[in-house]
């Protein structure tokens, strides 16, 4: 028997939603590699269904795929090492951690041959009791602490990524306490406006990271050139070379370009003033994912390869030695290799008039929300979801999943086609949310922390615990 489709779409539904004609179907851009339905409808994960999953580590659960993170952290690698090595040079893949970080991610991580990026000392911690070798992880951040510095010279990081001038004056003063040499690389602002929601576009003059380009007034040279300046002249600090962070979620691959150019038209301005060639270029990362059906990301080969065609042109015209790349995507690795599994309960049907138009929209509520994933609020970003338990041959009908808190913009999938006979009990899940939901978890209206699984070869373990009740109260001193 086929499913059931109504004749045309809601009225209510924005224009990117197209009126399914299976609302049972998964897009395959928007999960990971190894999820799928079964025989009787139920959705797998490496052939673990989410009806166990839910009744063994209950709900709200991120469910993730260890081989589908180790399938797009080997892509991304091969991608980079591949379309570098063939003008001339080599890349890294710096794992951006504040996408989603546990001791097992590290690991996954370093097995498959990424570096680590880290933005905290506690990050650093997770890095290091994960396995990740000081030199093959970055520390970055825009407020860096006297003591996160310590440690990173400590740990022995490869990089401490610097984002203004009074920070690379406390990381040489830090260094030289310490009696040792600090490698550092300086985050430039490129003047590169994403195209992106402006909360997660990191490259434009007026925002908190990175050291501006562009000279005041009356003044010889830029900020980044003073910093370039002086880190070059210091005993204690080792000038790697530049770094830029363009934003997230981003699609087209102009605005990386624009950045390569702009620094690499730097490294020649500092080659032609001090007569040294800074061996490193980081290109940060951003890469979007497929959320809903309205993104369309990029291979990782077509990504890398744009990239390696504007940094071989602007070297040569420059007659500057190609330097060794890196890069350092997050969601782009981890984002897709996890959905959040939900139980279903109240679900009321609300009659909405907008602009002339009246019609029914459905509210399905889940025992999570906005304390598991706070995107939509924050950034207004879009999710899609299917119901996960079971089948269905009933018409897609516009709903909106919204979670249990006290607030009114807790909604966890603005719009969405969920089959008419969604019940109290079934299970959803939404694909997409390995990256910056866990990380930014919170315990809005005391609400627990979820756990996080990894399944692999027919198999689920907890790789994070869910909090229990007594972790609430265990920092409550009364």
């Amino acid at each position: 028997m086929s499913p059931v489709t109504p004749a045309q779409p809601h009225p209510l539904a924005p224009e990117w939603l197209s009126l399914p004609e299976d609302a049972n179907a998964l897009r395959p851009d928007e999960w990971a590699s190894d999820v799928q339905r079964g025989e009787d409808g139920e959705l797998t994960v490496a052939g673990v269904g989410v009806r166990a999953l839910a009744e063994e580590f209950g709900t709200p659960l991120f469910v993730m795929s260890e081989a589908d993170f180790r399938l797009r952290a080997r892509t991304f690698r091969e991608a980079f090492s591949q379309a570098f090595r063939e003008i001339g040079t080599e890349a890294d893949v710096f794992y951006a951690g504040k996408a989603f970080l546990c001791t097992s991610v590290v690991r996954w991580a370093a097995e498959e041959g990424l570096n680590l990026d880290t933005c905290s000392a506690g990050e650093m911690l997770v890095g290091q009791r994960g396995g990740m070798p000081g030199e093959r992880m970055g520390l970055h951040g825009n407020n860096k602490s006297r003591a996160e510095i310590a440690r990173a010279l400590d740990f022995g990081l490869s990089r401490i990524v610097t984002d203004s001038l009074a920070e690379l004056a406390l990381v040489e003063e830090v260094a030289a306490s310490k009696g040792v040499t600090a490698p550092v690389m300086l985050r430039l602002k490129p003047g590169v406006h994403a195209h992106t929601h402006e909360a997660i576009s990191t490259a434009h003059e007026d925002q908190k990271f990175g050291l501006s380009m562009v000279a005041e007034d009356g003044d010889r040279r830029s900020e980044a050139h003073e910093a370039a300046a002086r880190a070059h002249a210091s005993e204690h600090l080792e000038l790697l070379g530049v770094h830029a962070h363009v934003g997230s979620q981003i699609f087209e691959p102009t605005g990386f370009e624009l950045t390569a150019e702009k620094l690499l038209t730097f490294l020649g301005e500092f080659r032609d003033e001090h007569g040294v060639e800074l061996p490193e270029l980081d290109l940060g990362g951003g890469y979007g994912i497929a959320y809903t059906e309205a993104d369309a990301p990029k291979a990782a080969l077509d990504l890398a390869r744009a990239s390696a065609a504007v940094v071989q042109r602007v070297c040569s015209a420059l007659s500057l030695t190609v330097p060794r790349i890196s890069i350092e995507p997050g969601r782009a690795i981890v984002g897709s290799t996890t959905f959040t599994l939900y139980e279903a309960g109240t679900i009321k049907d609300v009659r909405v008039d907008d602009a002339g138009r009246s019609a029914l929209r459905r509210y399905v509520a889940v025992d999570g929300g906005m304390s598991d994933n706070p995107r939509p609020v924050l950034y207004d970003a879009d999710y899609s979801a299917v119901l996960a338990s079971r089948s269905s041959q009933d018409a897609g009908m516009l709903s909106r999943v919204v979670g249990k808190h006290c607030e009114s913009g807790d909604i966890v999938v603005k719009d969405v086609y969920l089959p008419a006979d969604v019940r109290a009990g079934d299970l959803l899940a939404v694909p997409g949310t390995g990256a910056y939901c866990w990380a930014l978890s919170s315990n809005y209206n005391y609400l627990t922390r979820p756990a996080v699984a990894a399944v692999a070869d027919g198999r689920a373990r907890l790789i994070v615990r869910r909090e229990t009740e007594e972790d609430l109260l265990s920092r409550d001193l009364g």
